[in-house]
């Protein structure tokens, strides 16, 4: 019977996949590339860089499928990024894991596989490279040492991505780049129409907690902050960190209803979580949170940022630990 596999370390691995913002990305040469020099180089008919999300197996790239995700219980990669080792297997026909599986039994035809996991620059296996083929075959340590190589390109195209418009504290958008994607935001509702919501976030007496636990602790709690909201955020949400305790997110296609709902789900997670502190002590954080929904009044970032800040403020004059929406 299918499973789905579930790692110690699943949330922690979740999150570092969602910190590459790739899910559901549209098609990118480099990645393109890669799949297709796999397909050449190996002589296999398919080739795939699969990344496990939490119950699918989606495809960045793809060559000689015609699919764009699976379920992730069925997925051959969500083996391969249970080791650090090539997961190989030369005939699914004679595998008791793999005989009855739907991707062997129907389309695509899977007879034998060889998937090289791939990891984040943060240590945690997100998905895997693999060659196919239709029918049963030997991987040799040649093939596998090529299929790393191309892996670690991947890999290396994956920290690229990261490494310019990153918060390396938290993995959220710096305050550049985040500023960026808010300025594409406001351009695709001129274009569109289509909408989007603004929220600012301020973590509650975070002073506090840097006084009273030292700088290390206050760290821990700005990477556990990140890490909630990262869980618990869409792959099209964007989170940055606007500096110290400060943090944004995105919702595109969200208009201010349905982002106070979200915003409330995300307060709560976090007021409900117990962060453990350096020394063994356990603390929990509120936050204070501002929205503001694009509109036609709102003509350059700035002055989107001023509404939510504005908003914001009111959360915190209200007692803070709560949400409200900018006016107008």
């Amino acid at each position: 019977m299918a499973h789905t596999m579930v790692r110690k370390d699943e949330e922690q691995r979740l999150t570092a996949l969602r910190r590459l913002e790739i899910l559901d990305t549209e098609p990118e040469d480099a990645f393109e590339n890669i799949v297709s020099l796999v397909r050449t180089v190996l002589g296999v008919p398919i080739a795939a860089v699969s990344l496990i999300d939490e119950d699918r197996q989606w495809f960045k790239a793809r060559a000689g499928l015609d699919v764009s995700q699976t379920p992730r219980d069925i997925s051959f990669c969500s083996h391969a990024i249970e080791g650090s080792e090539p997961f190989v297997v030369t005939d699914a026909l004679l595998d008791r894991r793999f005989v009855d599986n739907l991707l062997v039994t129907g389309d695509p035809g899977i007879r034998s596989y060889a998937g090289i996991p791939l990891r984040t620059a943060d240590g945690y296996n997100v998905g895997a490279l693999c060659a196919i083929d239709r029918k049963p075959r030997e991987f040799t340590a040649e093939e596998l040492a090529m299929l790393a190589k191309f892996a670690k390109i991947v890999e290396n195209e994956f920290a690229l991505r990261q490494r310019a418009e990153r918060d390396p504290l938290t993995g959220a958008l710096t305050r550049g780049a985040f500023t960026e994607r808010a300025q594409q935001e406001v351009m695709r509702y001129r274009r569109y129409g289509r909408p989007c919501s603004l929220v600012l976030a301020d973590l509650d007496h975070f002073k506090l907690v840097n006084d009273t636990y030292g700088h290390p602790a206050g760290d821990t709690v700005l990477r556990e902050t990140a890490n909630r909201v990262s869980l618990a955020k869409r792959p099209i949400d964007t989170l940055g960190r606007l500096g110290g305790e400060e943090f944004a997110l995105l919702l595109p296609e969200t208009d201010a209803p349905f982002a106070l709902a979200a915003v409330e789900r995300f307060r709560l997670s976090l007021a409900g979580h117990q962060i453990e502190l350096p020394y063994g002590k356990r603390f929990n954080v509120t936050a204070s949170f501002g929205i503001s929904e694009l509109s036609a009044g709102i003509d350059t970032v700035d002055r989107w940022m001023e509404l939510a800040d504005r908003a914001l403020y009111a959360a915190k004059r209200a007692g803070r630990n709560c949400s409200r929406v900018a006016e107008g």
